[in-house]
């Protein structure tokens, strides 16, 4: 193996090729966050990392083309509705018989997992590194090792604390995502429509509890349509199809001007994105995606509190955000006064 300098406040022997980097949050959104992180850790090796993740967070998609990436390699655990292939005793020895198969030199951990950490060193894995929360660190061999408060922090949060201890530099902690022309004009074939206006609308969301419904978003994209808005897109996965179909039969003759993006390719939706004049809807990945890309990213809060991780996010919260029936507290009246204060109008822009 060759070995290069990652950092030298690591402690030798340097990082081994090839090198994985793990993130097995599940989500779109939690891949995303961690962009930066993983570019950075690439930027400072000279090569491109595999990316270990979950299937859910859809990371060959999202990495696709990505030159700091070489490959994907998907860790099945916990999934949700049923047994992932990593679960389970037999499952975990699948793991490591996995991890053993691609041959890493070197994992860095931007993850708390004990499982995989354990799984890293059975597999033989000469130089294992991570945050070293409690039990994980028995698993991991190389510093350094973040303080316990740490854990406490937003994932994004500890993973550009971990590039700080290990002295990789991070340009820029925010996430950001290039589409190439192609990418907006395929979309826009897609969609069926080559120029005009549109405003991106994200009815999914990974939990009930972060819906904030069809009927409110049949209220606000009508409202948009009555300003003007000569296009709606409803972003969203093949299960929203219903909701979408609510939409569309609430806004009655106007639902000729909608129109439906459900289930596409992250690609897709990345040009969907990049071609939008701005998004609106459930704090999602997409809603991640949209402000990586650029746009101005009006995000509907009610359950969580907001991260202020891009400048493209326009949080808008409900007056009791935290409470499980925080997104039904947060009325359209209060996302249209958002919308307004911050673009001034409703109505798109002239011309």
């Amino acid at each position: 193996m060759t070995a290069i300098t990652l950092t030298h406040r690591i402690a030798a022997p340097l990082p081994l090729l090839p090198i994985a980097v793990i993130q097995p949050l599940p989500g779109i959104g939690d891949m995303v966050w961690h962009l930066p992180h993983i570019r950075a850790i690439a930027a400072f090796a000279g090569v491109p990392v595999t990316v270990i993740a979950k299937p859910r967070s859809l990371a060959d998609q999202l990495l696709a083309g990505d030159p700091a990436v070489a490959g994907v390699f998907w860790v099945d655990l916990n999934p949700k509705g049923r047994r992932g292939a990593h679960d389970g005793v037999r499952g975990f020895f699948r793991l490591v018989r996995k991890l053993r198969a691609h041959r890493f030199g070197s994992v860095i951990m931007l993850h708390h997992s004990e499982t995989i950490a354990a799984a890293a060193l059975l597999a033989g894995i000469a130089d294992r590194r991570g945050y070293g929360f409690g039990v994980q660190r028995l698993f991991l061999n190389r510093g350094p090792f973040l303080p316990r408060a740490v854990f406490k922090l937003h994932q994004h949060t500890r993973a550009t604390r971990y590039l700080q201890a290990a002295g990789i530099p991070l340009p820029s902690g925010e996430p950001a995502i290039s589409v190439p022309p192609a990418v907006r004009s395929e979309a826009r074939a897609r969609l069926q429509d080559t120029a005009t206006p549109f405003v991106a609308v994200g009815i999914a969301s990974s939990e009930v509890i972060k819906q904030w419904g069809p009927k409110r978003f049949a209220a606000l994209a009508g409202t948009l349509l009555n300003h003007g808005w000569p296009m709606i897109v409803l972003l969203g996965g093949p299960e929203e199809s219903r909701s979408a179909a609510d939409i569309m039969a609430a806004l009655g003759e106007r639902a000729g001007r909608v129109r439906l993006a459900l289930g596409w390719h992250l690609r897709d939706v990345q040009g969907v994105l990049a071609e939008a004049a701005f998004y609106v809807g459930n704090d999602t990945g997409v809603m991640n995606m949209a402000a990586a890309i650029g746009i101005r990213t009006y995000s509907l809060f009610g359950t969580t509190p907001p991260f202020h991780h891009a400048s493209q996010i326009v949080p808008i919260c409900s007056p009791d955000t935290g409470v499980r029936d925080g997104m039904d507290r947060l009325t359209l009246d209060a996302v249209l006064a958002a919308i307004v204060t911050d673009r001034g109008s409703l109505a798109p822009p002239e011309g």
